[in-house]
């Protein structure tokens, strides 16, 4: 090991449920075009992770959710191909307001609501990982991409 510290990128997902319904977003930009995430983003600095989460669930669905209602469920560290590192955290919203659009046509080709037993099957690896192990309830971390 080097000792260098880590320096990851900090994601916030959103699972906003509607009964056993989850939407996803169908990204339109390079990275994973076509298929399937949860809307999600990076924190900003100086943010709280629950007020980034609910800042990017609105930014790209303009659906409302209290940073204070907002409830961690799973934790990925995800290492990239190039090596880069991520830290993921997963929150599940079941209280909100609105009526979800797409807010970043740019970005986002569709919003679609999945039950969470029929999920597409080309959701992003990264974003799944994440998404299974809340819905696997198989404990509080994954670790995905590492050697």
């Amino acid at each position: 090991m080097s000792g260098q510290p880590a320096e990851p990128t900090i994601d916030t997902h959103v699972i906003l449920r509607d009964g056993e319904k989850i939407l996803l977003s169908q990204r339109g930009g390079p990275y994973g075009y076509r298929r399937w995430h949860l809307p999600s983003g990076k924190l900003d600095q100086g943010e709280t992770l629950t007020a980034g989460a609910a800042r990017e669930l609105f930014e790209e669905t303009g659906v409302h959710a209290d940073p204070d209602r907002l409830r961690l469920l799973h934790v990925v560290h995800h290492r990239q191909e190039d090596n880069s590192e991520r830290i993921g955290f997963f929150f599940e919203a079941t209280e909100w307001e609105g009526t979800p659009v797409n807010k970043e046509p740019a970005k986002c080709l569709a919003l679609q609501w999945f039950t969470d037993h029929d999920l597409p099957e080309d959701i992003i690896e990264y974003p799944a990982a994440g998404l299974h192990g809340c819905l696997d309830r198989s404990g509080t971390l994954t670790q995905h991409g590492w050697q």
